[in-house]
């Protein structure tokens, strides 16, 4: 079951739901025979128990009841926050049993669950949210590699302040009737990303193609420190048609053939201008490299000082 991109529920309908944090991880759904051993499949499938040895225990502390679980496999940075650019070395090595045994030492993973849809034999789907979610907590899941978070009943308001405050992703919004559908992105749950806003300068350019051929389809943008323009992304969305046709014409105003980058950002077709265009971008978190994550085009900053962001 999957979550719908939506908007904070109002203050007059919030009973209706649990909040959880939003995790930033690979999705997981845990089979567990009964039989002391486990199976871990990612959201389209693929069996991926091999690439997280750590989470083999679970089977044996479960004990002998089968069940399917939901959640979410993450790795944690030095904050305690789901890291998914930290996580991405551990993804994919599933065909290599022994670097992912080597990788669990370096960079450790932790499976959140959240729901449970089979136990003891018993289908749980047609349950409501609120029953399935008791039945998961009474099982007691907490282990070295697994836990199940918390969630909120009500109180939108403060939990998305405290998921803002402390630099999270955001909040999923489950209501609490809702029965779980497997492979349906249901409105019943509601997924809101918290976004921040950057202060970039435009840097450059990639055109568009098909419907926006003559038009740029992307954005390169980046942020000035130490006197210098370092690369902080490629942004392609956030614009209405009549956006775009005024910024294509701005930017062969400031074409240039020097890169305004400190370093030259490895971008297919780049097109470089003269960095004097000032934006806003919204964006959900940040690579260790400071490169800016899901970032979308917000507004042109007129009010600031062209290009000077120091």
């Amino acid at each position: 079951m999957l979550a719908t991109p939506g908007v904070l529920p109002a203050a007059a309908v919030e009973d209706l739901y649990a909040f959880e944090v939003k995790q930033d991880g690979q999705r997981a759904m845990v089979y567990l025979p009964g039989d002391g051993t486990l199976r871990v499949r990612a959201r389209g499938g693929t069996d991926i128990t091999a690439a997280y040895p750590e989470l083999l225990p679970l089977a044996e502390d479960f004990g002998g009841r089968p069940a399917v679980l939901d959640g979410e496999i993450v790795a944690f940075d030095e904050e305690g926050r789901s890291d998914f650019e930290r996580l991405q070395q551990r993804m994919g090595l599933a065909g290599s049993p022994a670097k992912a045994a080597r990788m669990a030492g370096r960079v450790p993973t932790h499976l959140m669950l959240f729901d449970v849809v089979h136990l003891g034999g018993r289908l749980l789907t047609k349950l409501p949210y609120a029953e399935r979610r008791g039945l998961l907590e009474d099982l007691g899941l907490v282990g070295a590699a697994w836990s199940t978070p918390s969630a909120v009943t009500g109180h939108g308001a403060q939990a998305w302040e405290m998921v803002r405050d402390a630099g999270l992703e955001g909040l999923i919004a489950k209501r609490l009737t809702s029965r779980y559908e497997p492979g349906v992105r249901s409105k019943n749950w509601v997924k809101i990303k918290v976004h921040r806003i950057a202060d970039v300068v435009i840097g450059g350019w990639v055109p568009g193609r098909g419907r926006l051929t003559g038009l740029p389809g992307a954005v390169l943008v980046g942020e000035r420190h130490d006197g210098l323009l370092h690369y902080a992304g490629s942004v392609g969305t956030g614009w209405s048609h009549a956006e775009r046709t005024l910024l294509a014409a701005l930017l062969k105003v400031a074409a240039t053939e020097a890169c305004p980058f400190a370093e030259v950002p490895s971008v297919a077709g780049a097109r470089w201008v003269l960095p004097h265009l000032v934006g806003e971008v919204r964006y959900t978190s940040r690579t260790r490299a400071g490169r800016l994550r899901h970032p979308s085009w917000h507004r042109l900053s007129p009010d600031l000082a062209t290009g000077d962001l120091t």
